[in-house]
């Protein structure tokens, strides 16, 4: 049987999830002998057009990027959204709501009519193409990459949390932010990253997205007792949550 062959790709991004996935060290050991990684510039200077699974880093920003991961998708068996730039358009987004071309003059100064910067509102890749699972996180969890590879493997959807951070903060026994006068993205925000940040005292800022419905998983009574609406700590938070503001279909 052959192996599936693994693509990493590239766009608006930091690549720091894929800097994840090769700080796996050790546990990438057990992965690696089961499939071909044919693409991934962090890593190799191979280049394939053949490939089974395509992991997709970074927000959609240039038409020309669009056409290219129309491409992919028509090459990929599976496709993965791979952290939270390429699962909600991440920080990137936040461009969205100011005149754009305002923005590339601030970028690119007396440059920013060029036509290859055309002006482009920021998007997730699947306003632009099917996604067959998500990898949220900035940067996606090291636990998270092989659940999904493992998942893969065996032909099994992936594990993936859809409850808020605030479930595995009250398991931690995490003094809740809220009481300490803060705000905290956490009733909304998906689990599974092991809530680092609360853990040491610092705010979730949401980066791994919104539980699929937020209205009714929020923790509305810690909301209340703060004198806030949902909708408030979405104002509060748009570093990683300004999808949410455009899209319907995180409105729910």
């Amino acid at each position: 049987m052959a192996k599936p062959r693994l693509a990493f790709f590239s766009f608006a991004s930091c690549e720091g999830c894929q800097l994840q996935f090769l700080n796996l060290e050790d546990e990438i050991l057990d992965i690696v002998p089961h499939v071909d990684i044919v693409e991934f510039r962090e890593a190799i200077d191979n280049h394939s057009d053949d490939y089974d699974v395509a992991f997709i880093e970074g927000s959609i920003t240039r038409p020309a990027d669009e056409a290219k991961l129309k491409k992919i998708r028509e090459r990929a068996k599976v496709l993965v959204a791979f952290g939270a730039c390429a699962t909600n358009g991440g920080v990137n987004r936040i461009k969205n709501f100011q005149p754009l071309d305002d923005v590339r003059k601030c970028v690119y100064g007396d440059k920013w009519n060029i036509p290859a910067l055309d002006t482009y509102p920021t998007k997730s890749v699947a306003e632009i193409v099917k996604v067959d699972f998500n990898l949220h996180g900035c940067p996606s969890s090291k636990k998270d990459i092989l659940e999904l590879c493992r998942a893969l493997l065996q032909g099994r959807p992936p594990r993936v949390p859809d409850y808020p951070v605030c479930v595995d903060c009250k398991l931690a026994e995490n003094l809740c932010l809220f009481h300490k006068g803060d705000i905290c993205l956490g009733v909304i925000t998906r689990a599974g990253c092991d809530q680092p940040c609360p853990t040491v005292g610092a705010r979730c800022i949401g980066c791994r997205g919104l539980v699929s419905d937020h209205n009714k998983n929020a923790a509305q009574d810690v909301l209340a007792e703060a004198g806030l609406t949902t909708d408030d700590i979405l104002r509060e938070f748009r570093l990683f949550q300004a999808y949410a503001e455009e899209l319907p279909v995180a409105k729910k």
